[in-house]
């Protein structure tokens, strides 16, 4: 995938695809992407320099190789940095993906295991490989999941399928994945692009306001703690946007619309 096959491991990569696009990629596929401490630095870098970039309309996060990842790197679990913040460290790493303003895909490459589900879960859509399966095996190893995490499972899939995940700790595969809504779209190796294009257009055509608005209040209400002014002023600013006039527009002309984010 862009030219990343044979290029050497370490932290992921962010390349800027085509304009309005950019790809996160897990670049240690020889540990099926496990995601060591300066792993989320990067990540968290790549995310803040992503917020900042007005031009951006989707983020794509994947990885290389067979496995999209296998979640935290457990040799490095307790392992606290020079911050003493280690303990979050991932927490805050999937709560930054989930806060950006554009929205997310995952390109769900290969298996996803442990703290990978959630990574995948922050994401707004999810799009598998056929063959790929999911295990969540926390309870298996004594761990009590972050709360941020377990939050997202429930608001996002359900408090019987967060269950099932969480404390069965079964391996899921793919269509019965697609079946509970954990995936939106299931591909081919050979069509995965082809899907992950497919839901990315829409996105790049969409107007920037009202998707990041949108997205924003979306989660707000989803999390419980949305506030009836803030979406009233996201409201309020698509209203009054440069967007909206060209969208109306667009509608009459019956052209395509040519959105500024303004």
């Amino acid at each position: 995938m862009n030219g990343l096959e044979h290029s050497a491991e370490g932290p992921p990569l962010l390349t800027l695809d085509a304009p309005g696009r950019a790809t996160i990629t897990l670049n240690r596929p020889r540990h099926l992407n496990r995601l060591h401490r300066e792993d989320l630095l990067v990540l968290h870098a790549h995310m803040a320099q992503l917020a900042t970039d007005t031009s951006l309309r989707v983020v794509v996060l994947t990885g290389r190789g067979r496995a999209f990842c296998a979640g935290f790197n457990l040799q490095e679990l307790g392992q606290a940095d020079a911050t003493g913040s280690d303990a979050k460290l991932f927490e805050r790493t999937v709560d930054a993906l989930e806060a950006l303003p554009v929205p997310t895909i995952a390109r769900l490459n290969g298996g996803v295991f442990g703290g990978a589900t959630d990574l995948a879960l922050a994401c707004d859509f999810r799009i598998g490989v056929v063959g790929m399966e999911l295990r969540m095996p926390a309870a298996r190893l004594g761990l009590h999941y972050y709360p941020s995490g377990l939050q997202r499972f429930v608001t996002r899939l359900g408090l019987a399928t967060a269950k099932r995940l969480f404390l069965l700790a079964q391996t899921v595969p793919d269509q019965e994945l697609l079946r509970i809504g954990y995936l939106d779209a299931l591909a081919g190796a050979d069509e995965l692009d082809t899907t992950v294009q497919a839901w990315a257009q829409p996105l790049l055509d969409g107007a920037p306001l009202a998707l990041r608005g949108m997205k924003q209040s979306l989660n707000d209400l989803a999390r419980g703690d949305a506030e009836a002014h803030t979406l009233r002023e996201r409201e309020s600013l698509c209203a009054q946007s440069a967007d909206l006039k060209e969208g109306l527009a667009a509608f009459e002309q019956r052209r395509p619309a040519r959105f500024s984010g303004h």
